[in-house]
């Protein structure tokens, strides 16, 4: 099973698109599925479910950083190479899919009140874009480490 199929399944079986894209990659990034599910879930419905930044696009960072990360801060050439990725990556995304942010690409209103998930029912996929959203940020993220030889399988 190809890490976009992977993203779709770990989505359909409940994670969030965070948890879903981080954990879809554990075999290039090295981390547990158990650590990765952790430390991305609070990236789910666009941070904490106040629709901001997508949590397939965060997840899509968090890939990037355990692979290409920086840990020096006085390394500015480092960050500078790392924010250029992202920017790069999210330009793709938002060039696939019209925007990096939840609220826009769900067509909702900005939520900060509100934390609890919707259910994941039929009537859930069949009116949220996420599962297309978040192997759109696991394809973005698989062609950009396959572009650099040192990520490849």
């Amino acid at each position: 099973m190809d890490r976009i199929e992977k993203a779709e399944g770990l989505f359909k079986e409940g994670y969030n698109c965070a948890q879903a894209v981080l954990i879809a990659f554990s075999d290039v990034t090295g981390l547990e599925k158990d650590f990765a599910a952790r430390l991305s879930s609070p990236f789910g419905g666009g941070m904490g479910r106040m629709r901001e930044v997508c949590g397939a696009v965060s997840g899509m960072f968090m890939v990037l950083g355990a692979v290409e990360g920086y840990d020096d801060p006085a390394d500015q050439g480092a960050k500078k190479q790392v924010y250029a990725t992202v920017q790069k990556l999210a330009a793709a995304f938002r060039e696939e899919n019209g925007s990096i942010i939840c609220s826009e690409l769900l067509g909702v209103q900005k939520n900060g009140d509100d934390p609890s998930p919707d259910f994941r029912t039929k009537e859930f996929y069949g009116k949220r874009p996420c599962v297309e959203l978040v192997k759109s940020a696991a394809g973005i993220v698989e062609r950009y480490l396959e572009g650099n030889a040192r990520h490849a399988d």
